[in-house]
């Protein structure tokens, strides 16, 4: 370490990105330490997001019956009275174990934790508010800004964590709601809406688009939104809301731009999130921002100032857990200049709703737009001896492959257990590996990994 500086890394942030850079520099012998301003680790991604949501949603799974119902009708329950803290009892008993995990990880590696709000003085200096209020300065060689995003308040919505709420708030509603608008039909608003309705609460879905999930393929985004629709989901397309102001009796009024008005018990703004970056004081060092905060870094994750790193939501798009994890380690690499090339497979997307939706590669619009040649074959979850045995009727698996070279473009899943179907799918992809692979292998039966199989012989037939 350059004896000038207290560490030769230091990483604001502990979320994913920030762990896996704050362990990877320690791994190489580095002296390392994280700052965060929340006194238990993990970031957002145990405390707010990734963790309570996931957990929140298998809770809701689980007391529901809702996987069940399939086999033993639309009445099963294995609780009939759910309270919000029967679902957030499991929630809050995860998210412990995963910050007792990540806390140890830390410490077997040396990895020091300084709890307070960071702000740069220099290019190598921070300067610390710690909870008691006093301040501090440390001095580092390298820093990695790990900070993540915060939920975006559009302009003119007056927010109370009670029943105009942000994705940060709302597993903290005290009681189960029996009508909730949910504005915003992207990820975090599609999962809490499907998860939502799966408990029988009545959801209402506004969003200026003609559908959900715009980036994903068309044909799963139709068999989402029928999915929804039957599980009394509705849908406000192509709409826009204007005003939104609590009533008397905690109802709240959201004005649509069309006229129209939806009352509810609770809104839920998912209106996207902005980098978490205005304290940081990055305009004394120069570092401009774009669109909502986003810090611009090339492609090793390096800012605009050479000592000085980025990772994970504050970069923006895909702010994906898993590949923060990847950008926090690879800026460590970086650093010290250790050569590795990033992300050599195609990355997979995971939207937790129900049912899961995955895809890895390319979808049917953008082929069309590149002129390539390409056909599809499909596997439905109901008539693998998997589907039935669980309950999935819906569940749908879609291939893409080059119509001459059999090569697969892509893979789109929408069902149960999708986020884990589309790691086979990745892998092929990656490998460069064609539609015969799928017709060949043979797969444990009864599995749902059966599906990839049935749909190459789908595909098989189209194109003989």
């Amino acid at each position: 370490m350059n004896k000038s500086y207290d560490y030769d890394l230091l990483v604001i942030g502990c979320g994913p990105a920030g762990q896996r850079a704050a362990v990877q520099a320690a791994k190489i012998g580095k002296k390392v330490a994280i700052i965060d301003k929340k006194a238990v680790v993990g970031g957002n991604c145990v405390n707010t997001g990734t963790i309570p949501s996931k957990s929140f949603k298998e809770a809701v799974l689980y007391l529901s019956g809702y996987r069940q119902r399939n086999i033993y009708g639309a009445s099963y329950r294995v609780k009939t009275d759910i309270e919000m803290s029967d679902l957030t009892f499991r929630c809050n008993r995860i998210m412990q174990i995963e910050i007792d995990i990540i806390k140890d990880q830390l410490r077997r590696n040396r990895v020091e934790i300084i709890t307070g709000t960071a702000k740069f003085k220099d290019q190598h200096t921070l300067e610390i508010e710690e909870l008691s209020g006093s301040r501090i300065s440390k001095t580092a060689n390298h820093i990695v800004i790990a900070v993540g995003a915060v939920p975006y308040h559009p302009p003119g919505i007056n927010f109370n964590g009670k029943t105009i709420l942000d994705s940060d708030d709302i597993l903290n509603l005290p009681q189960l709601p029996r009508k909730l608008t949910i504005v915003g039909g992207g990820v975090i608003g599609t999962e809490y809406g499907s998860i939502f309705a799966a408990l029988g609460v009545e959801v209402t879905i506004i969003d200026s688009r003609d559908r959900l999930l715009g980036f994903i393929d068309r044909e799963i985004s139709e068999t989402l939104q029928y999915h929804l629709r039957s599980l009394g989901v509705t849908l406000r397309l192509s709409e826009e809301v204007d005003s939104c102001e609590e009533k008397v009796a905690g109802q709240v009024h959201t004005h649509l731009k069309s006229g129209k008005v939806v009352i509810s018990d609770a809104v839920l703004f998912s209106a996207g999130r902005r980098s978490a970056t205005e304290k940081l004081n990055l305009e004394k060092l120069g570092i401009t921002l774009g669109n909502r905060g986003l810090i611009t870094v090339n492609e090793k994750f390096q800012t605009s100032v050479p000592n000085i790193y980025a990772a994970g939501d504050v970069i923006g798009f895909p702010a994906l857990a898993a590949t923060s994890s990847a950008q926090g380690r690879l800026a460590t690499v970086n650093a010290f200049g250790i050569s590795e090339n990033l992300f050599e497979s195609p990355l997979p997307f995971g939207i937790y709703a129900i049912p899961e939706i995955s895809y890895v590669g390319l979808n049917e619009q953008e082929l069309t737009e590149k002129n390539i040649a390409y056909e599809t074959g499909i596997a439905k979850f109901k008539e693998i001896a998997r589907g039935q045995l669980i309950g999935d009727e819906s569940g749908i698996l879609k291939l893409l492959f080059h119509r001459e070279t059999q090569e697969i473009l892509g893979v789109h899943i929408l069902g149960e257990s999708a986020t884990e179907l589309i790691h086979i799918g990745q892998a092929v992809i990656a490998l460069h590996g064609g539609l015969k692979y799928f017709k060949d292998t043979v797969f444990n039966y009864p599995t749902l990994a059966e599906c990839y199989k049935v749909a190459a012989l789908d595909g098989y037939n189209k194109i003989r």
